[in-house]
C-alpha cells in the first residue's frame, strides 16, 4: 500500500494476494476515517491470483485524522489481507538524478517538462561521462557532475551512489546514458532506476541501430522504458511506443523519429513512477496510467 497527499488529496495503492472483501475493507476503512473516494482503479490478475488497486481520496471533513494515525490504523487491514504497503507524503516531489552521455534529446525533453511544471519532480543534479551537456544543464541552474570515461566505471558508479546519498535521490533516470551498469549498482538501485532504449533489441545491437534497421527495411520503430536490473535491457517494462515507417525514410529521418519516440516514452515512465502509478511484480509491472 502506498499513501500520498497532494493538495488535499491522497493516493492509495495496494498489491496483495487476491482475496474476497479487499475492496470493501479498504473503502470501509477510509469511510470510517472521514475520507471520500474520488477515483478508483483496480486489476485482478486471475492467472497469478494477485490483486492491485489505486484509489484517490480526499478528506470528507476536517475530522479526517493525520497520516500517521491513518497508517497505524490501516496496519490491521494490511495484516488481514497480506498487503504490500508503504506510506509517503506526495507534497514532497521525488528527487531525480539524471544520467546522460552525448545524446541530449531525452535530457532536453525532461528538463523542458520539469521547467514547465508538466513533470512534478526535483532534479538536484545531472551526471555525465562527457562535457557536452554542461552548459545547457547549468543554464537551468542544475549542478552538472562529469566523471569522464578515463576515470573508469568504478569511479563513475561510485559518484552515482555518492550523489544519490548526498541528495537523497528517489529515482535515477538513464536519459541515454551510454554505460552498462554493474550488477552491484543495479542491485543498489533496484526499483528506482529507469532506462530508455530503442526497441530494435535484440535484432540490431551495437553502433547505429537505426542505420541497421534501414538496411533491413523495418516497418516500425519504437522505444522501451524499463526498470534497470542485472539482466541488460530486460528489466520490468513501464512503457513502450511504436511508430510506422516506410521505404521513403532515410537513416537520418529514422533517427529523428526514433528520438521523438524515446522522449515521449521516457517522460511518461518518469511521470508515472513519480505519481506512484507503477507497481513492480516480478519481471513485469502493473501501471495505473
Amino acid at each position: 500500500m502506498l499513501l500520498t497527499k497532494d493538495g488535499g488529496r491522497y493516493i492509495l495503492v495496494v498489491k496483495c494476494p487476491d482475496k474476497k472483501g479487499i475492496i470493501a475493507a479498504i473503502a470501509g476503512y477510509l469511510a470510517e476515517n472521514d475520507a471520500s473516494i474520488t477515483e478508483s482503479h483496480q486489476f485482478d490478475d486471475s492467472i497469478a491470483k494477485r490483486f492491485y488497486m489505486r484509489i484517490v481520496f480526499r478528506p470528507d471533513s476536517e475530522h479526517m485524522p493525520p497520516l500517521d494515525t491513518i497508517r497505524a490504523g490501516f496496519a490491521d487491514v494490511a495484516k488481514r489481507f497480506d498487503l504490500t504497503w508503504s506510506l509517503q507524503d506526495a507534497a514532497a516531489k521525488p528527487r531525480v538524478l539524471i544520467a546522460v552521455s552525448r545524446f541530449g534529446h531525452c535530457l532536453y525533453d525532461l528538463l523542458h517538462r520539469w521547467r514547465s511544471g508538466a513533470l512534478a519532480i526535483d532534479i538536484p543534479a545531472v551526471i555525465s561521462n562527457h562535457e557536452e551537456m554542461r552548459s545547457f544543464v547549468e543554464w537551468n541552474n542544475i549542478p552538472y557532475v562529469c566523471v569522464p570515461n578515463t576515470m573508469g566505471k568504478a569511479a563513475q558508479e561510485a559518484k552515482i551512489l555518492e550523489l544519490s546519498r548526498i541528495h537523497k535521490i528517489d529515482l535515477v533516470v538513464l536519459a541515454r546514458y551510454m554505460q552498462v551498469l554493474s550488477p552491484e549498482l543495479c542491485r543498489a538501485l533496484a526499483g528506482r532506476c529507469i532506462n530508455i532504449h530503442h526497441s530494435f533489441l535484440p535484432s540490431f545491437k551495437g553502433a547505429k541501430p537505426y542505420h541497421q534497421a534501414y538496411e533491413r527495411g523495418v516497418k516500425i520503430i519504437g522505444a522501451t522504458a524499463h526498470y534497470v536490473t542485472t539482466d541488460l535491457d530486460e528489466g520490468p517494462i513501464i512503457e513502450q511506443e511504436v511508430q510506422r515507417v516506410h521505404h521513403e525514410h532515410t537513416p537520418e529521418s529514422l533517427v529523428e523519429l526514433g528520438r521523438d519516440v524515446e522522449c515521449r516514452v521516457l517522460a511518461r515512465a518518469v511521470r508515472w513512477h513519480a505519481e506512484h502509478r507503477v507497481l513492480i511484480e516480478g519481471s513485469k509491472t502493473v501501471v495505473f496510467a
